[in-house]
C-alpha cells in the first residue's frame, strides 16, 4: 500500500495548484493526475452532468493503483463528493472544501468570512455548510468570481487586468460595515491571483488557499493509515493525463504545477 499512488483530478489544470502543494507536503510519494480539460468548465455544469464527469473521472484513476484518491476540484467537491465515496467505498476520498473551511474557522478573529468561488460552489452553498458546522456563529458571505478562471488559464494573473477584476468581484465586499477579516479562495485556479487579489483587499485580510489545508490533511490521514513514504525515494514520479490536447496541458499547466512538464509523461485518454 505504501508504494501505491495519490490520485487526483480536476476539471482542468486548477488542481495542479494542490499536486504542486502535496509535492512540497509530501516529496517522496508518487501521484498520477488527470485534468478533463476537454470539458472543462464544470463550474457552469449542471448538477447532474458534474457528477457524471466525476465519477468518469474516478473510474479512470482507478484503473491505476492508488491509495488515496484526492478531488482537487472545489466544484466536484462540492457536489458529487458523496457519490464518489458510495461508489468508491474501499478507498479515502478528501475533497477541499472541508480542509478551507477548516482553515478559514481557525483564521477568523470575527466570525465573517468571505467565499470566492464558482457559480456552482456558491450556488451548493458548500463552504457555507461546512463552515457553518463547524462555526455555527460565522456570517459567510459567498461570491462567484467565473472570469478569475479563465484569466488564471489565460496567464492573466498580475497587474493592472487582474486587480481590476479583482475589484470589480470585491466591491461590494469590501463596502460593507463589518468586513470579512478572512477570504476563502474556493476554487483551485484562483491562487494564481492570489497576489492582485490581496493587492485589493490589503494586508489585514487573510487568504485561505485550500490547495496548502488539503495537502495538510492528505499528510495527517496517511500517517494515521500508516500509508505514508518514510523514505526517500530516487523514483519518486507525477504522472497526468488529460482529455484533450497534450501540448495545451503542458502549457498552461505548467504555471499551476510550477515546473516544467516533460510532453512525454502526460497522456491524453479518452472517457
Amino acid at each position: 500500500m505504501h508504494n501505491k499512488l495519490i490520485g487526483l483530478f480536476d476539471s482542468g489544470v486548477g488542481g495542479l495548484t494542490v499536486l504542486k502543494a502535496l509535492k512540497n507536503t509530501l516529496p517522496n510519494e508518487n501521484y498520477i493526475y488527470l485534468g478533463d480539460t476537454a470539458r472543462l468548465p464544470y463550474g457552469t455544469k449542471s448538477k447532474e452532468t458534474i457528477i457524471r464527469y466525476a465519477l468518469q473521472c474516478t473510474e479512470k484513476l482507478m484503473e491505476y493503483d492508488l491509495k488515496i484518491l484526492v478531488v482537487a476540484c472545489n466544484t466536484v467537491s462540492s457536489i458529487a463528493l458523496p457519490y464518489i465515496k458510495d461508489k468508491y467505498p474501499h478507498i479515502e476520498v478528501i475533497g477541499v472544501v472541508e480542509p478551507g473551511a477548516e482553515a478559514a474557522c481557525n483564521e477568523t478573529k470575527n466570525n465573517i468570512i468571505a467565499v470566492l468561488a464558482t457559480e456552482s460552489t456558491i450556488k451548493g452553498k458548500a463552504y457555507e455548510n461546512a463552515i457553518l458546522k463547524i462555526k455555527p456563529t460565522a456570517t459567510v458571505i459567498g461570491k462567484a468570481c467565473p472570469l478569475f478562471v479563465g484569466m488564471a488559464e489565460e496567464g492573466i494573473i498580475k497587474g493592472e487586468l487582474a486587480e481590476a477584476m479583482a475589484k470589480h468581484y470585491l466591491h461590494e465586499i469590501l463596502l460593507k460595515t463589518q468586513k470579512p477579516d478572512t477570504i476563502v479562495l474556493g476554487c483551485t485556479h484562483f491562487p494564481l491571483l492570489k497576489e492582485a487579489i490581496q493587492h485589493i483587499v490589503g494586508n489585514a485580510i487573510h487568504l485561505v488557499d485550500s490547495a496548502q489545508t488539503t495537502a495538510q490533511k492528505v499528510q495527517k490521514l496517511l500517517k494515521e493509515k500508516k500509508l505514508s513514504l518514510d523514505v526517500t525515494l530516487p523514483h519518486a514520479t507525477m504522472h497526468f493525463l488529460t482529455t484533450d490536447d497534450v501540448a495545451k496541458f503542458k502549457a498552461i499547466g505548467e504555471p499551476f504545477l510550477g515546473i516544467s512538464l516533460d510532453k512525454s509523461n502526460v497522456e491524453l485518454v479518452d472517457l
